[in-house]
C-alpha cells in the first residue's frame, strides 16, 4: 500500500510506541485520527505531527466501552473522509503471580487488548471490504508467540491477538484488505516496560528494542503487507519457530538465561511502582 494520502485510526496515541508510530506516519504523509483515553497527552501527539502538513485529529477514547469505538469511526470518518488504515495499539498489562489476580482486572486486559481490536476492526471494515482496499495493523507481542510467567493474562491476550490477525488476514486475502500483526519483544524509552523496569537491565537473551524500531516494522508491514513481524533482537527473533519445535526447549531457555527471573522481577518491580 502507498502511504501518501491515506488515512489512519491509530489506537493508544497518547504515549510510548503510539506516539512515535503517529509521527512516523505523519512523515510518510497519512493523515491521522490519534485515540487514546488521555485528551490532553493526545492533543500534544496531535500537535507534535501537525507540523509535518498531515491532518491530525485528537479523539480522546476509552477502547473498552463500545459506544467510544463507534464515536471514534463516525468522528475520524466525518474528519478526514474514508479510513483506509488501522492499527490496534492500545493496550495494558500488569505482572502478577495469576493466583492473585483480581477477576475484573483480568476482564479489563482482555476488554483493552482484544475485545477492543475486534470491535474496533469490526467497524471499519465493511467500508474497506466494500472498497477492496484496506490495512488492518495488531499490534501483538512476543509474549503472543511464547510462554510469558508472570504476566499471563497479558500473553494470553496477545495470543489471541496474534491468532485474530492470521485468521482475519486469510478470510480478507481474496476482499483485497491486508492484516498484519506486529510483535515487539520489551521496548525501551517509553511505554509499559519502560515504566515499570525502571533502568532494570534485561538479560542478554531478551535485549530491548526501540519504539523507532516497531513503528518501522509497522509501516514495511503495510506497505509490503507482511502477515507478521517480530521486533526483536538476538535469538528472541525466532522465538516463534523455536516454540513451533519444542515449547520445552524455548522454556528451558527461559529458565536457564534468566529470563524467567527477570520477569518475577518485573512482578515485584511493578508493586513498588
Amino acid at each position: 500500500m502507498e502511504l501518501r494520502g491515506t488515512n489512519c485510526v491509530l489506537t493508544g496515541a497518547s504515549r510510548g510506541i503510539g506516539v512515535v508510530l503517529a509521527d512516523q506516519l505523519a512523515r510518510r504523509g497519512v493523515n491521522l485520527a490519534l485515540a487514546a483515553r488521555g485528551a490532553k497527552d493526545l492533543e500534544e501527539t496531535a500537535e507534535r505531527v501537525r507540523h509535518r502538513g498531515i491532518k491530525a485529529v485528537a479523539i480522546p477514547t476509552d477502547v473498552s466501552v463500545r459506544g467510544d469505538l463507534e464515536a471514534l469511526v463516525g468522528k475520524a470518518t466525518a474528519e478526514l473522509g474514508q479510513i483506509d488504515i488501522l492499527i490496534n495499539n492500545a493496550g495494558i498489562e500488569h505482572y502478577r503471580d495469576f493466583h492473585t489476580a483480581d477477576p475484573d482486572e483480568i476482564e479489563k486486559i482482555f476488554m483493552v487488548n482484544v475485545i477492543a481490536a475486534e470491535v474496533l476492526t469490526r467497524l471499519v471494515l465493511p467500508d474497506m471490504v466494500e472498497r477492496k482496499s484496506g490495512h488492518i495493523v495488531n499490534i501483538a507481542s512476543v509474549a503472543g508467540k511464547t510462554a510469558v510467567p508472570y504476566n499471563v493474562v497479558y500473553s494470553s491476550t496477545k495470543h489471541a491477538l496474534v491468532g485474530f490477525s492470521w485468521s482475519l488476514r486469510e478470510e480478507l486475502k481474496p476482499r483485497g484488505v491486508g492484516v498484519s500483526v506486529v510483535c515487539p519483544g520489551f521496548v525501551s524509552d517509553s511505554g509499559m516496560f519502560a515504566d515499570w523496569s525502571k533502568g532494570l537491565k534485561t538479560p542478554g537473551f531478551v535485549q530491548a528494542v526501540s519504539p523507532q524500531k516497531v513503528a518501522e516494522a509497522t509501516l514495511k508491514a503495510i506497505e509490503k503487507d507482511l502477515p507478521e513481524v517480530i521486533v526483536a533482537k538476538g535469538l528472541t527473533k525466532v522465538v516463534d519457530v523455536f516454540h513451533a519445535l519444542s515449547p520445552k526447549l524455548t522454556t528451558g531457555i527461559g529458565r536457564k538465561t534468566g529470563t524467567y527471573k527477570f520477569l518475577a522481577s518485573a512482578k515485584d518491580a511493578e508493586f513498588k511502582s
